[in-house]
């Protein structure tokens, strides 16, 4: 089956995964690596073609495929392209990497412009909504690419969300973008989970409470989400405590670059810092009421 693959998915967990058994329901030829053994018989479950390291997987891929990078932070990304079963050295001009992690926007910038001395496009795509949405196809993929890219990869960001947007041509926006959204939603989460906390401690039923803000003013997308499931005990990590904890530190990093000082974002930090301090950094990012009931 070589060379046949259009796309090749470097990490099936909570969104890769999605992702992936979204395209293979669309009928796509897809190819699957994971260190997760679970996470690899699962994609494979969906129809993907599972292979033992990223460098085994990309030479599968078709000429004109994507690889597509769905692992945790920088470091998994560098290790995945250029590490000892790294995908880096094989992947020829034509193919492109398309970068899912939320990352810093150096770290994106230095990838794309390594990608491009090989003659390898580079499409920023960091993504947002969770794995139900991501499944559905109804997630958001924030998009920095050139325009030839960006015309050339129209079915498959198609094909992956109804929520494409185009936030610039400079690798990096799509990172840049991520983070500003991530910092809003850890400081909605936390306000979330603070209102609730007090809620509770005031005497109220929280689950009536929940529903009043949830026709009120004070609703989010992210505190129905996760409020919901923490009032129902429900911890069980769709988005770890340790993903919003490293989002809310690359956003601040990159405010402090502009010599931007954002204060809510700067507690929210502290906050998801202070639960992981907690040894919660596997559980649901919902786990951060249960450091405001603690106050």
């Amino acid at each position: 089956m070589s060379n046949s693959l259009s796309v090749v998915v470097v990490g099936a967990g909570n969104m890769g995964g999605a992702m992936l058994a979204r395209l293979r329901e669309l009928a796509w030829s897809v190819g699957v690596h994971d260190t997760d053994v679970q996470a690899q018989a699962k994609a494979v479950a969906e129809g993907a073609l599972s292979f033992a390291s990223p460098v085994q997987a990309v030479r599968s891929l078709a000429p004109d495929g994507v690889m597509l990078i769905a692992v945790v932070d920088a470091a998994q990304t560098e290790a995945v392209l250029w590490g000892a079963d790294g995908a880096g050295f094989d992947l020829k001009p034509g193919q492109t990497v398309m970068l899912c992690p939320t990352l810093g926007p150096k770290t994106v910038q230095d990838q794309a412009e390594r990608l491009a001395q090989r003659g390898v496009d580079c499409i920023d795509a960091p993504m947002s909504g969770g794995p139900l949405r991501a499944r559905q196809g109804s997630m958001s993929l924030m998009v920095a690419c050139s325009e030839p890219v960006w015309q050339r990869s129209q079915n498959l960001l198609q094909a992956l969300s109804q929520q494409v947007f185009r936030v610039g041509v400079r690798a990096g926006d799509g990172a840049r973008t991520k983070l500003v959204n991530n910092l809003l939603a850890a400081v909605n989460l936390a306000g979330a989970a603070e209102a609730l906390a007090l809620a509770e401690r005031l005497g109220l039923d929280p689950a009536v409470t929940m529903s009043v803000i949830e026709a009120s003013s004070g609703q989010s997308w992210i505190g129905t989400d996760r409020m919901r499931r923490a009032l129902a005990g429900d911890f069980e990590p769709r988005a770890h405590v340790s993903l919003l904890a490293k989002d809310t530190g690359l956003a601040v990093s990159a405010a402090d670059e502009v010599a931007y000082d954002p204060p809510l974002g700067r507690l929210a930090r502290d906050l998801f810092a202070q639960a992981m301090a907690q040894g919660w950094d596997q559980l649901d990012d919902a786990a951060l009421i249960q450091l405001m009931r603690q106050r």
